[in-house]
């Protein structure tokens, strides 16, 4: 799972959600079909081949696409430092992230990676001087109390792999947070920055990665899969916050847990149980209602 780029910024047409729902809906279908693939390789590969397969594969989707609508320039940036560490904040919750699935289910993964909202609410004064709202921290309440119930005693998830959920939590938050802090810089530019340290570190590891794996025909079709559907989701991303502002699209973030949880269950045989059903529920919940009075309060 992973969060929205950062193309908020851009304006709105005449039918914005009408226009922007589908790409967006397509996105999170791509980025939830990125992860259970993802999930399946990293079973039998080494998991930074696998990264940097998503990485590579999303460079050279997205950059023909950002040269495509702002011309040659795209790659400017009036700040090159915060794009590369926000880069490299997106490449160790990527890391994190496969790294925890792994080992656990893949829907109850997905919905514990969602404590990332609560990180930002969290670090949103020390980073941006902005103040959490009551709405934002019950939100945030509510969400934790849904993470708690998945990772009660017991649960599929109760293993040493969920801190690495944690660890994607932060970043994921960290990364949602430096996003808003390079609102002045071109979105297309932000995307292609988003994918440039993960394509370009790991493809120096390349060689030794591969001697430590053997690739079929097929796991190398998956692994080309990976990086065309991480390079289409951000793409697609990017189109529909170009079409309709976030507060618009954000309740419908939340149904890439569907897709999760369809994913588990078809390809690895996975599903929650009753009380993970009902943390996830609650995590969803409190998602969409604060999405929906955060647009309330839009002018």
């Amino acid at each position: 799972m992973e969060v929205p780029h950062g193309a908020a910024q851009l304006s709105a047409t005449a039918h914005p959600l009408r226009a922007a729902l589908p790409l967006f809906l397509l996105a999170g279908l791509c980025l939830s079909s990125l992860d259970a693939t993802a999930k399946y390789l990293v079973r039998d590969h080494p998991l930074l081949l696998v990264v940097w397969a998503r990485y590579v594969g999303q460079m050279a989707v997205v950059t023909p696409f950002a040269w495509h609508r702002a011309g040659p320039g795209f790659w400017r940036t009036r700040r090159l430092r915060l794009q590369l560490g926000r880069s490299a904040l997106l490449l160790m919750a990527t890391i994190a992230f496969f790294g925890a699935l792994r080992y656990l289910p893949l829907a109850e993964g997905s919905a514990v990676s969602f404590l990332a909202p609560i990180v930002a609410v969290a670090l949103s004064w020390p980073i941006l001087r902005e103040r959490a709202t009551r709405a934002r921290i019950t939100a945030a309440v509510v969400c934790f109390t849904g993470i708690l119930v998945i990772v009660r005693p017991g649960s599929a998830v109760l293993h040493p792999a969920v801190l690495l959920l944690l660890v994607t939590a932060v970043t994921n938050g960290l990364y949602s947070l430096y996003t808003r802090k390079l609102r002045d810089d071109s979105p297309y530019a932000t995307l292609f920055y988003s994918a440039l340290v993960g394509a370009v570190g790991l493809t120096i590891a390349v060689p030794f990665l591969l001697e430590a794996t053997t690739l079929t025909l097929h796991d190398g079709a998956l692994l080309l899969l990976t990086g065309v559907l991480a390079g289409l989701g951000h793409g697609l991303l990017t189109a529909a916050y170009s079409r309709a502002p976030a507060t618009l699209l954000a309740p419908f973030t939340y149904l890439q847990m569907v897709w999760a949880t369809l994913f588990g269950y078809v390809i690895f045989g996975q599903h929650p149980d009753r009380w993970s059903a009902l943390g996830m529920a609650a995590i969803i919940a409190s998602g969409v209602v604060l999405a929906l009075w955060e647009r309330r309060r839009l002018p």
